[in-house]
């Protein structure tokens, strides 16, 4: 895989399983009206009325700046939190739209990255000549006052704890490092942890939108990006603009249900895999029928389990790491051959490329320092909806529903989803039907064999929004927009040009 699509590809999926994406200046323009009376009875006048000081980036043809927001903005006098912002202006020709907002998902994916790493050059190029393209990485991500939870040892004996007990005794390991996970995220970040909810995010996205002298926002979220911008429509309709939403998560759904649909996604995912693997000469996993090649996968993970491989590392590949790696194949179809190289190198005893894999679903730097990403996902996905489970005994009776919806993952998923049991802060978020009613046309995008938001959340989303047109691509992978179909970028570069959105349930191949 290319640099650019390995970045896109890791930065738009963590989803929700919890496993685990020369100097000048100047000033956004005065904010809408509508916008500063609201702001003025919340008592935010100070935040929409501050201004933008650019300056270069180190990096071509970006500036960046600081925003401030309210840490609570349910008591704004209560402090500050500062947000990094990149952007990298319409290049033409064409008149230029405005600004069009875009974020990688996660949570905890730097929205800066993904701009200045592919979306600022790799969106198609009439889109980025008529628009300035900007990102503002999230609170508690990134650049963007970061949640730091463990050092690089610590995360990396986080990432090899089996998440498949087989007795009581990795029961209570499992558990327990889920409880060291958050007491480590307290002790380093527990003055932010209870405000970097997604709705905290959305509006500060809207004093951004303000900032930069736009009347509408336009916007182009993946994966947990359209729970952020579906919340943001919902919050502020009348100031929605192109939202386009791309492998959209149901914000209807309890954690629990969230996990086994994601689950049984991932399943999906393998069985598209292994159709392909069983006829390729290389496969690991057998050339004869797709079960024979999930029984294959099924063994490699229980002998990695019983006796883990070396891979050059000072660490070793066991069950845990070699399953992060497979499930970071998942994401797109252009890694898979990278996985059969990887599953062929792990049964012979080198777990270099499975642990590769891993490390780059967990932005493992080289040096064994690891970016926010995780430390970020954990504290923004338990404080938006309580935990899926209280405790082991919890998950034990839910394994069963777990292991039919993936016979290959699902006894993991389940265990996995036990992170948020013993989070710190109380969860503010509930599941919610969104509607966002009086919002322009909104487009949601939903891929038929997407691993991490399956499609059926796209249907769901796509329905309850009041304004929401579904675009379905029928195919494989995590989101769809940018991903080699014609058909998808044109209706989506039409949308985000012109403001016409595509003929609701229009499929594309």
């Amino acid at each position: 895989m290319d640099t650019r699509r390995l970045l896109r590809t890791f930065a738009i999926g963590i989803g929700t399983a919890g496993l685990l994406i020369s100097g000048c200046s100047g000033s956004g323009s005065s904010p809408s009206a509508s916008a500063t009376g609201t702001a003025a009875r919340e008592g935010l006048s100070s935040y929409y009325a501050q201004k933008l000081s650019w300056r270069d980036c180190g990096v071509e043809g970006f500036e960046c700046t600081t925003m401030k927001a309210p840490k609570d903005y349910d008591q704004p006098d209560d402090g500050d939190i500062e947000l990094a912002v990149s952007r990298k202006k319409a290049t033409g020709p064409g008149k230029r739209i405005g600004s069009l907002l875009v974020n990688p998902g996660g949570p905890g994916g730097s929205a800066i990255g993904y701009l200045q790493g592919y979306a600022a050059l790799g969106y198609p190029a009439q889109v980025r000549a008529r628009y300035d393209m900007v990102a503002i990485d999230p609170r508690g991500v990134a650049r963007s006052e970061p949640v730091e939870c463990l050092t690089g040892p610590e995360m990396d004996a986080y990432t090899q704890v089996d998440q498949t007990p087989d007795d009581q005794a990795e029961v209570r390991k499992l558990s327990a490092s889920f409880e060291k996970f958050a007491a480590g995220c307290e002790k380093r970040s527990g003055e932010i942890l209870p405000y970097v909810s997604t709705v905290d995010t959305a509006r500060d996205m809207d004093v951004l939108r303000a900032l930069l002298g736009d009347e509408k926002l336009s916007y182009v979220g993946a994966s947990y990006g359209t729970f952020l911008g579906a919340t943001y429509a919902d919050l502020f309709p009348e100031r929605a603009g192109r939202l386009v939403l791309d492998g959209a998560m149901d914000p209807s759904l309890k954690a629990i249900d969230m996990n086994r649909d994601q689950t049984a996604g991932f399943e999906g995912a393998f069985q598209s895999f292994a159709a392909d693997c069983v006829e390729q000469p290389d496969c690991p996993l057998g050339t004869t029928s797709t079960a024979d090649a999930a029984t294959a996968l099924k063994q490699l993970f229980k002998d990695l389990d019983a006796k883990p491989v070396p891979t050059g590392d000072d660490r070793e590949l066991g069950e845990s790491l070699a399953t992060t790696g497979v499930i970071a194949a998942m994401y797109d179809e252009a890694a898979w051959p990278q996985l059969r190289e990887a599953l062929t190198g792990a049964q012979r005893s080198d777990g270099s490329g499975l642990l590769s894999l891993a490390d780059s679903y967990y932005e493992r730097e080289p040096n064994g320092k690891y970016a926010n990403l995780m430390f970020a996902n954990a504290a923004v996905n338990c404080l938006d909806l309580p935990p899926a489970f209280d405790g082991p005994d919890a998950v034990e009776k839910a394994v069963p529903d777990f292991e039919k919806a993936s016979p290959v993952f699902g006894r993991g998923f389940a265990w996995a989803s036990l992170n948020c049991a013993h989070w710190p802060t109380e969860a503010t978020g509930t599941p919610h039907r969104t509607e966002a009613k009086g919002a322009d046309p909104i487009v949601v995008v939903g891929t038929t064999r997407d691993p991490a938001t399956p499609y059926q959340w796209s249907r769901s989303l796509a329905e309850q929004l009041s304004s929401g047109t579904l675009l379905t691509y029928e195919g494989d992978g995590h989101t769809a927009y940018g991903r080699g179909s014609d058909c998808v970028d044109t209706a989506i570069n039409t949308y985000l040009l012109e403001g016409t959105p595509p003929t609701d349930g229009k499929k594309c191949t």
